[in-house]
């Protein structure tokens, strides 16, 4: 698939008024009903889909194709939330292994696939939940994943056949992963196509078994992966990997591994996007005479804050710059710290006389 910007004929750096610009000339110029190319202008628009929306456009400029209109399968074009769908499947585990409609509306209206068409058996997609620190989020890091799956048999290569002999046609279908199965009725005798219950639908069987994977052609082994999580990653977000998920059986393709990350709260730190909110207490005499407040900030350090003279307790202050990087790459949000005047509990005596002396002049 070509780059979205050289279809649009513009830069990375193009501005959002310059994206739409760039559209709206080459629509114009490849429109179908004025004569132009109806396959340009489908890429036109699909360009335009993603660089026309910023969340849309930062993915894309983050990861490619892979996470593409927030498109974590890459197969369903603009406009298909990745998000929306993972609210939807409550979270759980998905596995789209032989779902498709030509199966689905062939078992159901009694057709099937067309004879000697098969679909191989695609490993299942595995999710993997990756909880990281909120400091890990400011630069990245490479996080190394131990789990369970499925992997190709080292003895068959994967084929689930017993080394020196062959996978042959399946005998009760004939290779066409598909039998006619005959019931007899107070109506007559129906006749459907169903899977072949001998092959599970391959069409093809191991003359022998192997003796490792029981003719599965794949194996359960502990895996490993190692994966960049971004900076500015937050809560719910997802990293696909290609071919990472389990091995399909007899040969099958592998399927994908989905990261879901997660990143754990901090005790002093709230995040709101990609902006940080904190609390602090000052005292009584900082609040009145005002001065400068020590405020620590997400990197272990500390920026100075001018307080004003009779601050109230509350009061917000802005430090620019001082949040979490956005996932663009470009920038950071802000960090935003309240102030709250602290009331002590004990006093000394000296200090009670001194607020004595206070309260009598009027404070």
């Amino acid at each position: 698939m070509a780059d979205y910007y050289s279809i649009l004929g513009i830069s990375k750096n193009a501005s959002q008024e310059d994206i739409k610009k760039a559209y709206r000339k080459l629509a114009h110029q490849h429109h179908p009903d004025k004569g132009g190319d109806e396959k340009k202008f489908k890429e036109i628009n699909e360009a335009y889909q993603i660089l026309g929306n910023e969340e849309k456009r930062r993915q894309y400029d983050q990861f490619g194709h892979v996470f593409e209109g927030q498109n974590g399968f890459g197969q369903n074009g603009p406009g298909f939330d990745f998000n929306s769908f993972w609210q939807t499947g409550q979270g759980g585990a998905f596995d789209f292994n032989g779902l498709n409609f030509e199966d689905l509306f062939g078992d159901f209206f009694g057709g099937g696939s067309p004879k000697g068409k098969r679909h191989p058996n695609k490993g299942r997609d595995l999710e993997i939940n990756v909880a990281v620190d909120l400091e890990d989020t400011l630069k990245g890091l490479n996080k190394r994943i131990n789990f369970g799956k499925f992997v190709a048999c080292d003895r068959c290569d994967g084929n689930g056949a017993e080394p020196g002999t062959n996978v042959k046609e399946c005998f009760s279908c004939r290779g066409t992963g598909q039998v006619q199965q005959m019931q007899k009725t107070i109506l007559g005798t129906i006749t459907r196509v169903i899977t072949c219950p001998e092959c599970k639908g391959e069409g093809r069987v191991p003359e022998k078994p192997c003796n490792v994977c029981k003719g599965e052609g794949r194996v359960k082994e502990e895996g490993q992966v190692e994966v960049f999580i971004p900076a500015g990653v937050d809560n719910g977000q997802i990293i696909k990997i290609d071919g990472k998920g389990d091995a399909g059986k007899r040969s099958g393709k592998t399927g994908d591994l989905y990261i879901k990350v997660s990143v754990n709260k901090h005790p002093l730190f709230d995040r709101k996007g990609d902006d940080l909110f904190t609390s602090l207490f000052v005292s009584f005499a900082e609040a009145a005479l005002g001065g400068e407040v020590a405020v620590p900030t997400i990197e272990n350090k500390t920026v100075l804050l001018k307080v004003p003279s009779g601050m109230e307790s509350g009061k917000i202050f802005r430090v620019g710059g001082k949040g979490i990087p956005h996932f663009n790459g470009w920038g950071r949000g802000d960090m935003y710290a309240e102030l709250l005047i602290k009331t002590p509990k004990k006093l000394t005596k000296r200090q009670r006389e001194i607020l004595t002396r206070l309260k009598e002049e009027g404070l």
